[in-house]
């Protein structure tokens, strides 16, 4: 199932860890919807912009995926509203500081530098557009407010 013309359903639920560990990782209807909302307003103008693939590391996660990989209890990617990804050849930052000034979206956050990636929420209920940085702080993650390299 085609959800834009340049991100389908497979990819937005796709998962190694739920592969290797035989978790079942089905989206609802809802979460489906939801799923469109965001690649519609977020990666898919990103995917037009720089006309490169963007390379979904984690879309949707069932809750029992989101506990197998320790993922916070109130992760946006359990409802079908959050990604991260990486744009072929295009720095993560760079991308997140267009996204900013472009595009609305719940939370924009910069995870972990250039070797990290980028994670974005879009929520028809919340519409935040809050950025934020991820860093790791004695092994730690600690969020920062904007974006920070």
């Amino acid at each position: 199932m085609q959800l834009t013309s340049n991100f389908s359903l497979a990819e937005m639920v796709r998962s190694q860890t739920a592969l290797r560990k035989g978790i079942p990782n089905n989206p609802t209807a809802s979460e489906i919807a939801a799923l469109r909302l965001l690649c519609e307003n977020v990666l898919q103008p990103v995917r037009e912009h720089y006309g490169v693939p963007v390379n979904i590391s984690s879309g949707y996660r069932g809750p029992r995926l989101n506990r197998s990989i320790g993922g916070s209890t109130t992760s946006q990617h359990c409802q079908g509203e959050a990604a991260d990804f990486t744009v072929a050849g295009k720095s993560n930052f760079e991308v997140c500081r267009w996204m900013e000034r472009r595009l609305n979206y719940d939370q924009l956050i910069y995870e972990f530098g250039e070797p990290g990636w980028v994670h974005c929420s879009f929520s028809a209920n919340r519409m935040r557009n809050m950025e934020l940085s991820a860093t790791r702080n004695s092994g730690r993650v600690q969020y920062l407010p904007g974006l920070k390299r």
